[in-house]
């Protein structure tokens, strides 16, 4: 036996895996695990996340393993962080980790025979005031920090449209006045989470409409697909479909993956056609402004 293989042994310098050593399906599968969780929080987009899968379950050694989630959450190593099977008071306390105080990063917006967004990672003043003359807007606070515990976006709508969407567990409240017009109030007397914003919609609407809408994130989304795509492998699973074990049956670990890129391709081809509808409503939305359908 070489002196230097046996000195160092199986692992390296610092208690890691050797990069030559091979790596088990079980390896392979804690790597994958690790990439669903980054698609779940929104590290990875769909694209990436199969080009990352589709690595890893061709990957042999752990070298070829442990660059596939260097830059994530527990970087360099190959199975995830632990996670601590308490629920403890980190989630409830998430709400006040996006009420930050100060003052908003846009505080405004205007539409006038055009358009305009507010979405992502913003902070939504006390007040925001927008806008919309023969055009629209959309103020999305799914992904924004707030500056206050309670907030109000004043709308005002002239023969053109204005859209509030909220996440889920944030309470609304809707006082807006329309004339020949209206404001949304779907969403009003959904109990709001603990510690959650308020957001209060007030304002004019004359031909025109003020639209309040609760949809979830980006990453709940994809974190509740995950959910059902881990529901179905286990409805398969419980009928003899597929093994228990991935371990003992390699090519069975093939068609799972296989069948995880069929998933990835569905959720990119369905991506691009959303995308692809929406482009077409809103080319749609303006020439009906043009025209002065409104």
């Amino acid at each position: 036996m070489n002196d230097a293989a046996s000195s160092e042994g199986p692992e390296g310098p610092e208690g890691r895996p050797s990069d030559g050593l091979r790596a088990s399906d079980a390896d392979r599968e804690r790597v994958a695990e690790q990439l669903r969780d980054a698609l779940a929080e929104g590290r990875l987009d769909m694209e990436e996340f199969g080009e990352r899968l589709d690595a890893t379950y061709k990957a042999r050694t752990y070298g070829e393993l442990t660059p596939i989630t260097r830059d994530l959450p527990g970087q360099g190593a190959v199975a995830p962080q632990p996670v601590s099977m308490v629920k403890g008071p980190a989630e409830q306390g998430s709400w006040a980790g996006r009420i930050v105080g100060g003052e908003g990063s846009s505080t405004w917006g205007v539409a006038v025979m055009s358009g305009f967004e507010r979405k992502g990672r913003w902070t939504v003043p006390r007040r925001f005031n927008c806008f919309a003359f023969w055009g629209g807007g959309v103020i999305d606070l799914r992904d924004a920090n707030f500056a206050d515990r309670e907030v109000t976006v004043n709308c005002v709508a002239i023969m053109g449209g204005l859209q509030v969407i909220v996440p889920p567990g944030v309470e609304v409240e809707v006082r807006g006045l329309g004339i020949m017009g209206g404001f949304d109030h779907r969403e009003e007397g959904v109990p709001g989470d603990p510690g959650a914003p308020r957001v209060i919609v007030t304002g004019f609407a004359f031909w025109g409409g003020v639209g309040v809408e609760r949809k979830l994130t980006k990453a709940e989304r994809q974190r509740l697909k995950e959910t059902r795509r881990q529901e179905r492998l286990e409805r398969r699973q419980a009928r003899g479909e597929l093994p228990a074990s991935h371990h003992d049956h390699p090519h069975d670990l093939r068609d799972a993956h296989r069948e995880a890129m069929e998933q990835v391709r569905d959720a990119l081809d369905h991506h691009r056609e959303a995308r692809r509808e929406e482009r077409e409503a809103r080319r749609e939305e303006r020439e009906r402004r043009r025209r002065g359908d409104y």
